[in-house]
C-alpha cells in the first residue's frame, strides 16, 4: 500500500555475508548487513554481496530479497528508546512510503529495472532476539513483542533481474484481487493459524507456505 504524502523509494540497499557467530543457533549468521554504495546487482537468488546461513528458513527463490519499512524501524526506535539504522533488522531493502503490512501477496514492485514480487513475511526467532541484544537493544520478550506489533517486513521474489540503488523509486505495478495482505499472512503464521486455508486464494503460493497449510489441514482431514 502506497502512502500519498511521499514518493515511495528505497532508502538503502543492505548486504552482508554470513559470518561465524557462536551465539547463533547454527553457529553462523548473515544478519549483520550494512548499506551498500552504488548499484547492487540482483539475481533470482538475491543480492550480490549478500547471503544467508540458515537456508531452511531464509533465502531461496521465494525469499530472495527481504524488505522492511523505514517507518516501521522508526516505530521500533520510539519503542526501544534508541535510533535504528537501515539494515538493523537484516533487511536488504529499507523502503520509504510503503505500508508493507497492507501489501498483498503477489503484489509486484518495479524498482529501476528490477521487478520484485511479494511472496512471504519474516517471522521472529531467537537469533533475531540475540542479535538485537548484542547490538545494544532491549531484547525483553522480543519474539512476543515483534509478533504482537505485527510489523514483519516482506520477502520478495525476483521476477526481473537488474541493479538496485539507494534512492530508486518503488512503483507498485500489479496488485492481485484476492485481498490477502502481508498482515493477514503474518497472523496466519503466528497467532491465528485458522487463517491458513485462506491463503489458498493466492496464485503461486510459496512452497514453505503451502507446507504450513498442508500441515495445518492434515489432522483435520483425518477427523
Amino acid at each position: 500500500m502506497i502512502r500519498e504524502d511521499v514518493v515511495p523509494h528505497v532508502a538503502s540497499v543492505n548486504v552482508g555475508l554470513p559470518r561465524p557467530a557462536p551465539w547463533a543457533g547454527l553457529g553462523a549468521t548473515g544478519m549483520d548487513k550494512a548499506p551498500a554504495t552504488g548499484a547492487v546487482p540482483v539475481t533470482s537468488s538475491g543480492l550480490r554481496g549478500d547471503g544467508v546461513f540458515d537456508t531452511a528458513n531464509h533465502g531461496g527463490p521465494d525469499r530472495a530479497v527481504s524488505a522492511y519499512a523505514r517507518e516501521d524501524l522508526d516505530h521500533w526506535a520510539a519503542q526501544l528508546g534508541r535510533s535504528i539504522g537501515d539494515g538493523q533488522f537484516s533487511e536488504n531493502l529499507t523502503t520509504v512510503g510503503i505500508d508493507q503490512g497492507q501489501c498483498l501477496l503477489g503484489e509486484r514492485w518495479r524498482i529501476g529495472d528490477v521487478v520484485l514480487e511479494v511472496a512471504s513475511v519474516r517471522t521472529p526467532c531467537n537469533d533475531f532476539k540475540t542479535w538485537m541484544q548484542r547490538t545494544g537493544y532491549d531484547p525483553s520478550a522480543w519474539v512476543k513483542r515483534f509478533t504482537r506489533e505485527g510489523r514483519p517486513g516482506v520477502y520478495l521474489r525476483v521476477l526481473q533481474e537488474g541493479l538496485l540503488r539507494a534512492g530508486d523509486t518503488v512503483a507498485v505495478v500489479e496488485r492481485p484481487d484476492h485481498g490477502i495482505t502481508v498482515a493477514t499472512l503474518f497472523r496466519a503464521l503466528t497467532v491465528e493459524p485458522a487463517l491458513l486455508p485462506s491463503l489458498l486464494a493466492v496464485d503461486g503460493l510459496a512452497g514453505h507456505l503451502q507446507e504450513r497449510i498442508d500441515a495445518y489441514m492434515r489432522p483435520r482431514a483425518r477427523r
